[in-house]
């Protein structure tokens, strides 16, 4: 299990402890036993504290993630990994190609990722979003366990670009990976594919 993955569960038991917390709080509120109900959630205001603080310190240390071509990048089952990546040819101008796999490595689950997006990051910080493709595989498309399949995503790039990268992030709808030390948290850079220098 990757480093930051480990903090999933970890994230989990703290939700598990606080909804314990709140009810054992409401039940002795509701036997009039005000002063111990008070102290729990006195103590569930402080621990929130300490672990927003901790996320966001650990969000400014911690270093970006930069994967190489080839090398997969899983959330929970659902993986891609960046397999191809060139200029679709001379006669294209600045017409750059990214080949990705998506995978489902789940035994039993079929799985789909929605509200995912990819664009590709200069070295001046510029985004480059995929030109519109109606018959290219879409992201939250759903495979049978232990299944992939190829998508394709084309992108119009200025030819003289260096330090091209690919970003692969959950864009639109809450973001709970705020809520878990990751690599999508609140000030942390997003994990990168590195994509140039390129042939």
């Amino acid at each position: 299990m990757p480093l930051l993955n480990i903090f999933e569960p970890l994230f989990l038991l703290l939700v598990l402890v606080t909804v314990v917390s709140l009810i054992v709080a409401g039940v002795r509120a509701l036997r009039g036993r005000f002063d111990g109900a008070a102290r729990i959630l006195r103590r569930l205001a402080v621990g929130a504290g300490l672990y927003v603080v901790i996320l966001i310190v650990a969000s400014l240390v911690s270093p970006q993630r930069v994967y190489g071509i080839g090398e997969t990048r899983c959330f929970d089952d659902w993986c891609l990994a960046v397999v191809g990546a060139q200029w679709a040819s001379p006669a294209a101008g600045g017409r750059y190609e990214v080949v990705i796999r998506l995978s489902n490595r789940a035994r039993r689950v079929p799985m789909g990722e929605e509200g995912t997006v990819v664009y590709l990051t200069d070295q001046h910080g510029r985004r480059f979003d995929p030109l519109p493709d109606a018959a290219a595989v879409a992201f939250d498309t759903v495979l049978q366990p232990g299944t992939s399949v190829m998508a394709t995503r084309r992108f119009d790039v200025p030819r003289d670009t260096s330090d091209l990268d690919l970003v692969y992030r959950h864009e639109g709808g809450f973001p709970i990976e705020w809520l878990v030390i990751s690599e999508g948290g609140w000030f942390h850079k997003p994990a990168v594919v590195r994509l140039l220098p390129a042939s």
